[in-house]
């Protein structure tokens, strides 16, 4: 039924407000804690239940019924957004140690939905409002670009973070992408935003994301000039170079990016061994506990720029890859390989997927945690009986991924 002018005005009455508003939290509230007891009683042993039948299209299956179940579930008796409901489906299945195995087995169901997300924001967007109204799509275009990148760039300056930081920080977020169309959807399909609303946003989503790569190709010409004025001004004010990023005097040693549980142990085994090395690690608390200690330790992300060559990359011998994320692994092998061509780089991979992802950068020796055990095992095994030393150095060698070699040049 179509609301009338009273009928509106009653929907906006404060008492009508605040009793929506809570009746709402109420429900999300109730919805998360089931959602917490669920997915730590409940998901993990259905999940190691099917795991243990052996079969990968049942557990693949049984993950999916989990992910679709859950939204489904939250959207009919709770109120939540579908989309609200498949986010705390991926948190409960996060809770399982199964976790990183079900992440693998969903993703080109993943790959394939992202697809036809797409396709249908395509099928939603009029590209006519571009030549209709080029006006209100430009205006929109810059209240993404310029308001996101502004806030952004802002808020990192107040924490102290360097303008060219600020600056990369800034256009990083200067578009919107797919959770904005979901809200647009959602704006039309209750009255609240006209069908042309919709349009613009998409049209400025889109255009934001086709401008942001020549966005960044300008900052990666002005990063230097900036990164020149900020030392002036440091200068001029009488303040000095940071020590984290202060070059290092090492040579033919290794750089070592990460020190947790196995970054740790690496460490450990270099020290024994009495060979140079250093540690990159954002943690401040380690590095703390690291210059306590009196090792070589660089604060920071190993991605932050100048900052491998704050580490003389250039002059040494290993880069130890430790961190565990491959997506920043991978950019950071990338960057050393630019730098030291003969370097030999180490990686650690958790999957297949990974291996191969690692390989194109030009990481010299991938290590899989799977296959390491693997190796453990089969060597204990021939330990124990009398078997000829081929067979063990072949699986040694099965058991550990060789990426290519660097060129030199």
């Amino acid at each position: 039924a179509n609301l009338n002018g009273n009928d509106l005005f009653k929907l906006f009455e404060p008492q009508t407000i605040w009793s929506a508003l809570g009746l709402t939290l109420g429900k999300l509230a109730a919805f998360f804690a089931i959602m917490v007891v669920v997915g730590r009683r409940v998901i993990p042993p259905i999940l190691h239940y099917v795991a243990h039948t052996g079969s990968r299209e049942l557990f693949r299956l049984a993950v999916l019924a989990i992910a679709l179940g859950v939204a489904f579930g939250a959207a009919e008796l709770f109120g939540v957004s579908f989309a609200l409901g498949a986010f705390f489906a991926g948190m409960i299945l996060a809770e399982s140690q199964l976790s990183q195995r079900a992440a693998q087995e969903t993703l080109p169901l993943r790959d394939a939905f992202a697809v036809l997300f797409f396709v249908s924001v395509g099928m939603l967007f009029n590209p006519m409002i571009v030549v209709e109204q080029p006006l209100l799509v430009g205006v929109t275009f810059l209240i993404i670009v310029i308001g996101n990148a502004t806030a952004a760039s802002a808020i990192a300056l107040m924490f102290g973070y360097p303008a060219h930081v600020a600056l990369t920080l800034g256009l990083s977020l200067a578009q919107i992408g797919e959770f904005s169309f979901i809200l647009a959807g959602l704006g039309v399909d209750l009255a609240l935003l006209p069908e042309a609303g919709r349009d613009l946003v998409l049209a400025g989503a889109i255009l934001s994301i086709l401008v942001n790569p020549l966005l960044f190709a300008v900052l990666d010409r002005l990063t230097p000039w900036l990164k020149a004025r900020e030392r002036t001004i440091a200068t001029q004010e009488g303040r000095a170079e940071p020590p984290e990023l202060a070059a290092i005097s090492l040579t033919d040693h290794a750089v070592l990016v990460g020190h947790g549980r196995v970054g740790s142990l690496v460490a450990q085994t270099l020290q024994e061994a009495r060979l140079p090395y250093l540690v990159i690690e954002e943690r401040q608390v380690i590095v703390e506990q690291l210059r306590a200690r009196g090792v070589d330790v660089i604060a920071g992300n190993a991605a932050q720029p100048g900052l491998l060559e704050a580490a003389n990359v250039a002059s040494a011998r290993w880069l130890i890859s430790a961190i565990p994320n491959p997506f920043e692994s991978g950019n950071l092998i990338e960057q050393a390989h630019a730098i030291n061509p003969k370097l030999e780089i180490i990686a650690r991979a958790h999957s297949d997927a990974e291996v191969d992802y690692l390989k194109k950068f030009g990481a010299d020796l991938i290590i899989m945690g799977e296959r390491e055990i693997a190796r453990g095992i089969s060597d204990h095994i021939l330990s124990r009986i009398d078997a000829p030393a081929a067979p063990v150095a072949d699986q040694n060698q099965n058991a550990r991924q060789v990426g290519p070699k660097p060129m030199a040049g």
